[in-house]
């Protein structure tokens, strides 16, 4: 009973950071560490259940998905004012070749609560020096995003499979390096962000095999359900939130995080 407890906390948890540049699995690895919720189940839990809090993206932007699954259907791929699925296929692979690489040192190695410190604090530092030293902007919104911006951005999304970066303070920060506006980056953030969490979702699913039971099942479909209950209510405030309000602000908010666990850990 008390780890439907953790999966419904760590839910609503994933819920609300997810779209946020705060790293929503670095909080869930913070809180698994005061619950006690930790091993080897509450780690792919924590990968698992950030597919709740995508789905809810799913949702916002199913026109814009349709329309670039129609186009790609279609063959329509002209990089010219129009986002397509080559976009999204080049920002994709990079972390997703690393993941496949790198998968068992990440869980093993990076999901405990003195990374995530290291992580908060050195993805804080990146989105400070993005916002400051920031290039033009030849990308206003996410159809002017040309093909090499996209797979910058996608270099920089490997940053956040190391927990407490975050996915999105990555790319965005990474979008502002690239000359992307704010608001382009964070919308190309979210639409790449559940083909990107899908895979890993089924990779890490499929590499847990032997750990998933009727008990396990239950915690990842309790811990799904809440993410993607949560993130429903959260997801158009807190994504034009993302677009308006200063990157040092969520850096900020990270260093006293990051802060107070350090004092809590010692």
């Amino acid at each position: 009973m008390y780890d439907i407890f953790c999966a419904i906390v760590l839910g609503i948890i994933e819920g609300l950071t997810e779209f946020l540049p705060v790293s929503s699995t670095g909080h869930m690895v913070l809180a698994g560490y005061l619950l006690g919720f930790e091993g080897e189940v509450a780690t792919t839990f924590k990968i698992v259940i950030q597919l709740g809090a995508v789905i809810a993206v799913l949702l916002l932007y199913w026109n814009r998905y349709m329309a670039i699954l129609k186009d790609m259907i279609a063959f329509k791929f002209s990089a010219k004012n129009k986002l397509n699925a080559i976009h999204m296929i080049v920002a994709m692979i990079p972390a997703l070749l690393v993941y496949l690489l790198f998968k068992d040192l990440i869980k093993h190695y990076l999901f405990g609560p003195s990374t995530v410190l290291i992580g908060l604090v050195a993805g804080g530092i990146l989105m400070i020096v993005a916002a400051r030293i920031r290039r033009a902007v030849t990308a206003e919104n996410s159809d002017d995003i040309s093909y090499k911006q996209a797979f910058g951005i996608g270099l920089f999304q490997c940053l956040a499979l190391w927990p407490g970066f975050s996915r999105s303070g990555s790319t965005i920060s990474g979008g502002l390096l690239l000359g992307t506006s704010q608001k382009a980056a964070a919308d190309f953030t979210f639409l790449i962000s559940v083909p990107v969490m899908l895979g890993a979702t089924v990779l890490d699913l499929y590499d847990s095999r032997d750990l998933l039971t009727s008990d396990t099942l239950l915690l990842f479909l309790v811990g799904f359900v809440s993410a993607f209950v949560v993130a429903m209510f959260a997801v158009v405030t807190f994504l034009n939130l993302i677009k308006r309000l200063k990157l040092e602000w969520f850096a900020i908010y990270r260093f006293v995080v990051a802060a107070v666990f350090f004092i809590i850990m010692l």
